[in-house]
C-alpha cells in the first residue's frame, strides 16, 4: 500500500508541477520530490534540521531556525515541536517572528522553561517515553543523547527529545541531535526517518548508516549534516553504506544548505 501511495504521489507531482517553488520565495529549497504528498501529509524540508508538515488544515513546525521568513508561507502553526535548547533548534529570534497564537508547544522541560516568556495556545512538556495527542496527531518523545564515551557530553541523556509522529497510518521520526543510541536503533515501523549526522555533535556518517540499517525505515532523509568546522557530511557515502546493508531502504538526499554554500 505504501508503495502504491508513493507512486500515486509521484504521478501527481509530475502531472501538476512543483509546489511552493516560485522565484519570489527565495527561502524555499527546491522541494520535489522531497516536498511530496503522502496520504494527506506534505513534507516541507526547510533548512538544517528544520521542516514543516502540513496535514489537511493543520501545520506542524519542527525546530524552526535561521529566520522567521522561511516559515511564514506555512501560516500560523498548530503544533510547534522543539527537540532541545541549542540555538540551531530552539532559535529564539525566529520564534519571536512567528505567529504562535494557536500553537501548542511540545518540548522537553528545559525548552519549556527557556520559552516561558513566549505566549502559546498551550504547552505540553514531554519526557523521553511520554506521548501526547494533538489535532489527531500522536507524538512520542524518544531519547536523544550522546553516549557516555563521547569526548564531550553535548546532549545529556534524559534532557532532550527526538520525536515520532503518527499521522493516520504513517509514522515520521525526527532525530534532533543524538548519537546512534540503543533506544533509537530499537524503533520499528518508521515510514519516514530524518536522521542527523554531523561532527563532533551527533553521529558520523558510518554510525548513522548502521543505525538506519537496523531501524529499517521505509524512507530516510539525511539532514542536519553541517559539521562544526563548516564542512558537510558525505551524503553519497551515507547512501552507499545504507544501500549495501539495507537495500530496501530508500535514501532521499537534498541540499538543506543551498544558501549557506
Amino acid at each position: 500500500m505504501k508503495n502504491l501511495l508513493f507512486f500515486t504521489a509521484l504521478f501527481l507531482f509530475v502531472g501538476c508541477g512543483p509546489k511552493n517553488n516560485t522565484k519570489n520565495d527565495v527561502y524555499d529549497i527546491p522541494a520535489p520530490p522531497e516536498e511530496n504528498k503522502v496520504m494527506e501529509v506534505t513534507i516541507h524540508p526547510v533548512f538544517h534540521g528544520s521542516l514543516a508538515l502540513t496535514h489537511e488544515d493543520k501545520t506542524v513546525l519542527i525546530d524552526p531556525y535561521n529566520g522567521a521568513e522561511r516559515y511564514t508561507r506555512f501560516g500560523a502553526p498548530d503544533l510547534l515541536m522543539i527537540t532541545h535548547t541549542h540555538g540551531d533548534h530552539m532559535d529564539m529570534e525566529t520564534l519571536k517572528g512567528l505567529d504562535l497564537s494557536k500553537a501548542t508547544l511540545l518540548a522537553p522541560q528545559a525548552v519549556a522553561d527557556a520559552l516561558a516568556d513566549l505566549t502559546f495556545a498551550g504547552v505540553q512538556v514531554l519526557r523521553n517515553g511520554e506521548t501526547a495527542s494533538e489535532h489527531g496527531i500522536k507524538v512520542e518523545a524518544v531519547p536523544a543523547y550522546n553516549l557516555p564515551s563521547a569526548p564531550k557530553m553535548f546532549h545529556p541523556k534524559g534532557d532532550f527529545n527526538g520525536y515520532v509522529l503518527t499521522i493516520g497510518n504513517e509514522t515520521y521520526y525526527f532525530s534532533g541531535d543524538t548519537q546512534d543510541v540503543p533506544e533509537i536503533r530499537a524503533l520499528k515501523g518508521i515510514d519516514y526517518a530524518f536522521v542527523c549526522m554531523n561532527q563532533p555533535y551527533t553521529m558520523t556518517v558510518e554510525a548513522a548508516a548502521d543505525m538506519v540499517a537496523e531501524m529499517q525505515p521505509t524512507v530516510v532523509y539525511p539532514y542536519h549534516y553541517r559539521n562544526g568546522d563548516g564542512t558537510f557530511s558525505d551524503l553519497d557515502q551515507f547512501e552507499l553504506l545504507v544501500k549495501e546493508s539495507a537495500p530496501e531502504v530508500e535514501v532521499r538526499k537534498m541540499d538543506w544548505y543551498k544558501e549557506a554554500k
